[in-house]
C-alpha cells in the first residue's frame, strides 16, 4: 500500500465524487445527442478530480462559485442530483425553478452560490463572499473555479488584488484545461504559468497536476488551512484537459494532432480507479458497487427531472423584477 498521507476513506470519497461526475456527464451528453434533451451544455469530462479533491476538504457551510462548465463543481459541493437534473432540463423543481439551466445553477443550501455564464465574472463575487466571511468573523472559505482564459480578464486581476490586499479567505482555483474556448493557452496568455501571476498580488501561487487526486488534495488542503487561519488567499493552477469541445457542437479541429487522444488515454478517473485497486485501498467489488450506486442515483434523478412539471407561465417574471407591495 502506498503511503500517500491521505486516509483511505478520503480517497474513496474523492473517487466516489469523481465517478458521480463522470457518469452524470456521460448521461447528460447521451440525452442531448439522442435528442431527448435540448440544452446548452459545456462538458467538464476530464476535469473531475479537481473539484472532487477540493470538495473532500470543504464544510457544508463553505462557499463555491463556478462557471458555466460547472457540473463537476456542482456535484462536488453537494448540490442534490434530482434538483440539479431538473434545472438542467428547465423544470419547476430545479434549483432555480427551471429559469437558470446548466449555465446558471445556484443552490445556497449546499454552498453553491453562483454559476456564472460570464467568463471571469465569478471572481469578484467570490472575493465579496470572502469579505463577508471575514467581516462576520466566520471561518468560512470560498473557492472560485474558472478556466485559464478567465485569467486574462480584468475581473481576475481586480479580485486577486483585493484578496491579496485584504487577506481574504478565498481560494482561486484555475482549472487549466489548456484551451480558452478555441484558443490554445500559448496563443492567448503571456506567461508560461498562471501560478506565477500570484506574486503580483502578494499571495502564494501553486501549479499542481489537477488529475492527480493525492497531489490535488494536498495542495488544496494547504490553501484551505491558510484561508481558515486568516492567512489570506491562494492561487491554484490545476493542470488538466477537457475531453470534449468548448460546447457540444465543437469538433476540436483546433487542437494539436494526438493531443486529445493522449489525454483520453490517461483518463484521470479510470487511472485513479486502477490505482485504488492496485494499492489495496478499495477492492474491485467495492469499486463496482460505487459505480452501480452512482448509476442508480443518476437514473432516479433523471426520472425525477423528466416527471417534474414545466414552470408555469405565471413564474415568468417572478424573481426577475421587483414585485410591488400590496
Amino acid at each position: 500500500m502506498a503511503d500517500t498521507g491521505v486516509d483511505n476513506s478520503t480517497l474513496a470519497r474523492i473517487f466516489t465524487t469523481a465517478t458521480r461526475i463522470k457518469l452524470c456527464d456521460e448521461k447528460f451528453r447521451s440525452l442531448i445527442l439522442t435528442g431527448q434533451v435540448s440544452a446548452q451544455y459545456y462538458s467538464p469530462r476530464g476535469q473531475e478530480i479537481i473539484p472532487a479533491s477540493i470538495g473532500a476538504l470543504l464544510k457544508p457551510t463553505d462557499y463555491v462559485v463556478t462557471t458555466y462548465r460547472g457540473l463537476h463543481d456542482h456535484l462536488a459541493k453537494g448540490v442534490p442530483m434530482p434538483e440539479l437534473w431538473a434545472e438542467f432540463m428547465g423544470k419547476a423543481t430545479g434549483t432555480c425553478k427551471g429559469k437558470g439551466g446548466p449555465m446558471h445553477i445556484t443552490h445556497p443550501a449546499s454552498g453553491l452560490m453562483v454559476t456564472t455564464g460570464i467568463v471571469g465574472g465569478g471572481l469578484p463575487i467570490a472575493a465579496g463572499l470572502a469579505l463577508a466571511a471575514q467581516l462576520q468573523g466566520s471561518d468560512r472559505v470560498t473557492v472560485v473555479n474558472f478556466g485559464d482564459g478567465a485569467t486574462n480578464i480584468g475581473a481576475f486581476h481586480e479580485a486577486c488584488n483585493l484578496a491579496g490586499l485584504w487577506k481574504l479567505p478565498v481560494i482561486f482555483c484555475c482549472q487549466n484545461n489548456r484551451y480558452a474556448e478555441h484558443t490554445s493557452y500559448e496563443d492567448g496568455t503571456s506567461v508560461g504559468r498562471i501560478a506565477d501571476r500570484a506574486a503580483s498580488y502578494n499571495m502564494p501561487g501553486v501549479r499542481v497536476d489537477g488529475n492527480d487526486p493525492i497531489a490535488m488534495y494536498a495542495t488544496a488542503a494547504h490553501a484551505v488551512e491558510r484561508a481558515r487561519a486568516g492567512e489570506g488567499p491562494t492561487l491554484i493552477e490545476a493542470m488538466t484537459f477537457r475531453f470534449y469541445g468548448h460546447q457540444m457542437s465543437d469538433g476540436n479541429e483546433y487542437m494539436k494532432p494526438g493531443e486529445l487522444d493522449a489525454a483520453r488515454a490517461a483518463d484521470p478517473v479510470l487511472a485513479f480507479r486502477g490505482w485504488l485497486i492496485d494499492n489495496d485501498v478499495l477492492t474491485a467489488d467495492a469499486i463496482e458497487a460505487i459505480e452501480a450506486d452512482a448509476k442508480a442515483e443518476i437514473a432516479s434523478a433523471v426520472k425525477f427531472a423528466i416527471d417534474s412539471p414545466e414552470p408555469p407561465l405565471s413564474e415568468g417574471l417572478t424573481d426577475v423584477y421587483e414585485e410591488a407591495l400590496a
